[in-house]
């Protein structure tokens, strides 16, 4: 069995998909790796540690795609809108291709990466159960935009984040707000917390109001019903407009009090929501910073510019998209963990089986024998079709 990994070629893009650490255990169930030379350079792997492992560097990116199993990448085709459909004439089928894949946003380019006959799983479609914890790559990618957005976001303010009793008088800390407690969120009231804010978050599923507080952070309750905010799947549903605009008028003071909000609220395969009006930001204490990790899904804050740092009525609003790739080698062992449990689980005797009566194999494969085989994804094709046309 081999496993083929490609560089990764979306502009900025500084993850790789495998790092050497994690190669011995994927030897040990009969797996070969080989690495398309300067893969991992740019997230602290060069390829001389990759060989220390058993890995073999390959030069040339056809090669690597040639005699693979299994290509796994960061950003497949489809989440790489930019490059990524040079890699088409690549694929081959019976080749399987594990990665992100943004089905539920670019059911196209799904289509287009199943006329190629390969097996594809998309890794953000992995269910939120137990078994498959650590599996679950987008949680952990969603754990370094946590962290990496308080980060940005004390960068950027003109205050310290900390209480400090000085000789020059006592400062007082600053005050941060997180909307949205999913794994992100989370990690953001962990982070301001362990760098001295005084941290409040708000969440449209009461459920979580559990975890704010066991992190330090204050709830924020507001006066909205909410019994239809979570799916079975564990992840936030989309409300009606009159719900959001209800949420709006009632976050105002809570946004304005803050120095810095940190924004994490997405619907999965949907635009997300509006929540931090231009009026709202206006409020805001100048030098205040708002960091939207919704920006790629066109942004939490409606002054939000797509993939840019920009000042609005004096407050920082940052909207970068791929924060995780900003921290890559990290996010890049993070990554490989997930993939280098998920393979063993669709390998057995060193082929490729599947399973489809299991639900991890049967809610991330999309596509299979040149069909788009996802319910959720077929559903959207005829529409796709109907609107690009």
């Amino acid at each position: 069995m081999i496993i083929g990994v490609p560089k990764e070629t979306y502009p900025g893009e500084r993850r790789v998909a495998m790092v050497p650490a994690a190669i011995p255990n994927l030897a040990k169930g009969g797996c070969e790796v080989i690495i398309e030379a300067g893969a991992g350079l740019a997230a602290g792997y060069p390829d001389a540690q990759y060989l220390e492992k058993g890995a073999k560097i390959i030069p040339l990116r056809a090669d690597v795609f040639a005699p693979a199993d299994i290509v796994i990448q960061v950003l497949c085709y489809g989440a790489n809108d930019k490059t990524g459909r040079a890699d088409l004439p690549l694929m081959r089928r019976g080749q399987t291709l594990i990665g992100f894949l943004r089905p539920l946003a670019s059911p196209a380019t799904v289509a287009e990466i199943a006329a190629t006959g390969v097996t594809a799983f998309a890794i953000e479609l992995m269910p939120r159960i137990t078994r498959s914890q650590s599996m679950d790559a987008l949680s952990a990618m969603a754990t370094v935009c946590g962290y990496k957005a308080v980060i940005l976001a004390a960068d950027c303010l003109p205050r310290l984040f900390p209480m400090l009793t000085t000789a020059a008088g006592t400062i007082t800390p600053a005050r941060m707000l997180v909307l949205g407690a999913g794994v992100a969120g989370l990690q953001a009231i962990a982070t301001g917390r362990r760098l001295g804010a005084v941290v409040s978050a708000y969440d449209v599923r009461p459920a979580v109001k559990e975890q704010i507080h066991s992190l330090g952070g204050r709830f924020v309750e507001l006066p909205l019903e909410t019994g239809q905010a979570e799916d079975a799947r564990g992840y936030a549903q989309a409300q009606d407009e009159s719900f959001y605009r209800r949420q709006r008028e009632v976050l105002t003071r809570v946004v304005a009090e803050s120095d810095v909000v940190i924004s994490t609220a997405v619907v999965p395969g949907k635009q997300a929501p509006v929540l931090i009006t231009a009026d709202m930001v206006e409020k805001m204490s100048p030098g205040s910073v708002i960091v939207d990790l919704a920006a790629e899904r066109g942004g939490n804050c409606e002054l939000t510019v797509p993939n840019a740092t920009v000042v609005r009525h004096d407050v920082t609003i940052i909207g970068l998209f791929n924060v995780a790739g900003t921290v890559p080698y990290h996010a890049s062992q993070m990554y490989a963990r997930n993939l280098a449990t998920f393979i063993p689980h669709l390998v057995a005797d060193g082929k490729i089986h599947l399973d489809l009566e299991d639900q991890i194999t049967r809610e991330t494969m999309v596509t299979r024998d040149g069909s788009v085989v996802h319910p959720r994804i077929s559903e959207l094709l005829p529409q796709t079709v109907t609107h690009n046309a």
